[in-house]
């Protein structure tokens, strides 16, 4: 183990609670935006009164969505009228996104959303039920700055106002920026040399105050660890992206395994940032049922799956030494390819394409070939950070321990992606169904913009998706074939509540849809000739993070989804 990194942090509310005594008269009204839950907030302001300190310590994260929670009685509601900021820092739909999920937790309550000025406030107009009305300044402290790969963004932080004679009214660096901030500098500043992968994992550990807030709406939840996660996992990923001189959005970049692991302590917050050796074993996960499993498949169930379909084995090896299994099974229909789990936190297609495979085995005509977990290092790793934080989304087990995409992969050596590439060679497969999955809750990197840079579509959830990749001489029959293949998916009926109810909510916190609606399946249908085969078929279900009667539909319907392109492959393949 090597550690380039190892500091304690000032906690900012403890700075607080020590200097504003300090700083601001006896009775000065103070208020200061943090980083922290609403319970340390309010034990801080506790503290502050004791010394004769006015204050009110509001969140930095997501300040709408806190005032409504913490300042505002929303059974007493009726109408909201509210004018989110428009930055020329900032994507348009920005603070309309980062007002999500309100439109859902104002059920009952007739609430719009407007377009307002550059100014960093929201304007909030409240109508109660018994005729009062009020008008509310919500304050969302924000800061442009250029991040690491040299955009200029603009990203929340630490605020400071002291109300008076000494008035302060002034950004403050907190922990949680701060934690970010030397991560960064150090990895960006040590001698990596060349070549690629520059070691076998890096590991953040971040200790940071306050705890998950759970918003009582799907699996919405204030998360800083989380959204901490996320910063720095894909800032890192950039970071080492443009040293190998690619673009931003380019996935073949080959670092080696970054894992951030970020925790809740009392104690005062910590950062290290060490270079460690790999890990091959999995965590312990029980052994389901695999038509009402409620939970992600540990590896070894996975390979007893495929053992049970017969045919002939595929395999190849990842580069922490897992092996990459999947199996071929010859017939007289159209080929076909399943596969899943090319990143590691989307669990449902696992389990999706094992059950399509099942029903496909008992058919002596069928032709495919089937890998259902492609990524299995991203697939560990992703089990083992469910044990500490089971509702995040983890997306550091993403890409593979080489920190690539195995679907971008183009260079040798290719490991996981030989499984692939042996699959189509002997199916000849000309569609290729890719099960994936997105987060089911609201996706962040307050750091640096907010919204998930490269991903903003998947920012928050809207339901089942379809992605279609054609060659372009292929585009009738795609198009054909996306009709057909929502319509069928369209007469499940547990499948189209969940579409309703998503697409709505985003909606109100997305705007105007950039994609068409068919049967209600949100779908893209894209020409692209790089494509291996003619037809991909991409399914995208909200699924990092579920659990229990959620996790079975997701991966029922990436069954169906499966099953029913199948069937519409051979039946338009008859018709050609």
């Amino acid at each position: 183990m090597t550690i380039l990194l190892d500091e304690a942090v000032p906690r900012t509310l403890e700075r607080l609670v020590r200097r504003l005594p300090d700083e601001a008269p006896r009775g000065a009204r103070v208020e200061a935006w943090v980083f922290e839950d609403a319970a340390h907030r309010r034990a801080a302001e506790r503290a502050l009164a004791g010394r004769g300190i006015v204050a009110t310590l509001r969140s930095a994260y997501k300040p709408l969505v806190h005032f409504f929670l913490e300042e505002v009685p929303l059974p007493s509601l009726r109408r909201v009228g509210v004018w989110y900021p428009v930055h020329e820092h900032a994507d348009p739909a920005r603070f309309l996104l980062e007002a999500y999920p309100l439109a859902a937790l104002l059920r009952g309550v007739e609430a719009r959303f407007v377009p307002g000025d550059a100014g960093l406030h929201y304007r909030v107009e409240l109508e109660h039920r018994n005729g009062a009305t009020e008008t509310h300044r919500v304050f969302a402290p924000n800061r442009p700055r250029e991040d690491h790969t040299g955009e200029a963004v603009l990203a929340p932080t630490g605020w400071l106002r002291i109300h008076g004679p000494r008035a302060v009214d002034e950004a403050i660096e907190t922990e949680y920026e701060a934690i970010f901030r030397r991560v960064l500098e150090v990895v960006r500043g040590h001698p990596w040399g060349t070549p690629e992968p520059y070691f076998e994992r890096l590991v953040v550990r971040a200790e940071i105050p306050g705890a998950d807030e759970r918003l009582g709406y799907g699996h919405e939840c204030l998360s800083l660890a989380e959204a901490l996660h996320e910063d720095l996992y894909f800032s890192l990923l950039e970071a080492f992206t443009q040293r190998g001189g690619r673009a931003l959005d380019d996935r073949t970049a080959r670092p080696g395994q970054i894992v951030p692991e970020v925790r809740y302590a009392e104690a005062s917050p910590r950062v290290t940032v060490a270079l460690e050796a790999s890990e091959n074993g999995e965590p312990a996960r029980p052994w389901c049922a695999l038509e009402t499993a409620d939970r992600p498949l540990s590896l070894a169930q996975v390979s007893a799956e495929l053992r049970a379909l017969g045919g002939r084995v595929l395999r190849a090896w990842s580069r922490q030494g897992r092996v990459v299994a999947g199996v071929y099974r010859p017939g007289a229909r159209p080929a076909i390819l399943i596969t899943a789990g090319q990143h590691g936190n989307e669990p449902s297609g696992v389990v999706g394409a094992l059950r399509a495979a099942r029903r496909l085995a008992a058919r002596p005509d069928a032709h495919f070939a089937v890998i259902p977990v492609e990524n299995p290092d991203g697939y560990a790793l992703h089990a083992r950070l469910s044990l500490a934080h089971p509702c995040h989304m983890h997306h550091a087990g993403r890409y593979t321990a080489f920190g690539d995409d195995v679907g971008a992969r183009d260079r040798e050596p290719w490991f996981e992606t030989a499984a692939r590439v042996e699959a189509r060679r002997l199916s000849g497969a000309t569609l290729h169904l890719n099960l994936h999955g997105y987060p089911a809750h609201e996706w962040t990197r307050p750091l640096t913009g907010y919204l998930p840079r490269g991903f903003p579509l998947w920012a928050i959830p809207k339901g089942f998706f379809l992605i279609v990749r054609h060659h372009a001489a292929w585009a009738e029959r795609a198009a054909a074939f996306l009709a057909q293949l929502t319509e069928r998916l369209g007469r499940l009926p547990d499948l189209v509540r969940f579409n309703r109810a998503q697409l709505e909510t985003y909606r109100a916190h997305a705007g105007a849809l950039a994609f068409p609606v068919y049967h209600d399946v949100p779908c893209q249908m894209i020409a692209d000739d790089r494509m291996p085969v003619p037809l991909t078929v991409i399914t995208e279900f909200p699924d990092e993070t579920v659990y229990g009667e959620l996790f079975v539909l997701a991966h029922t319907v990436q069954m169906h989804a499966a099953l029913a392109a199948e069937d519409l492959h051979a039946a338009l393949a008859r018709s050609a």
